[in-house]
């Protein structure tokens, strides 16, 4: 299954970053939100792919409970990196939705022109 996962990362990866590369804007925050996407599913699969029981130490023990437990760190860091993507995806909305207004156009070689 990590085998899986890590060909739909390098996809994701590689699909963020052609858009990212076209000239379209929107295209850029498509791509913009892929990227991000795959951040996540790489911090997913680095976690490992076992599912249990959480990570909760039972009142009176001092170690973990026997059996497969899940990641906390794995899973802070994806609500970390969600959070923050989103934070980077709305401002990269807002200032591309200001970029056309004054530009009035969507291709990134037309708006190197800043004089209007």
């Amino acid at each position: 299954m990590e085998v899986v996962m890590a060909v739909v990362v390098g996809i994701l990866y590689a699909t963020a970053l052609y858009m990212m590369l076209r000239r379209s804007i929107i295209k850029l925050v498509i791509g913009l939100v892929l990227l991000s996407n795959a951040a996540n599913l790489l911090l997913f699969t680095a976690g490992g792919l076992t599912s249990g029981a959480p990570a909760l130490i039972p009142e009176g023990m001092s170690a973990l409970p026997p059996g497969a437990v899940a990641d906390p760190l794995t899973q802070a860091l994806i609500l970390t990196a969600i959070v923050i993507s989103f934070g980077v995806l709305a401002f990269a909305v807002v200032l591309i939705h200001r970029a056309y207004e004054v530009v009035q156009q969507d291709d990134m070689d037309e708006m190197k022109d800043t004089d209007r």
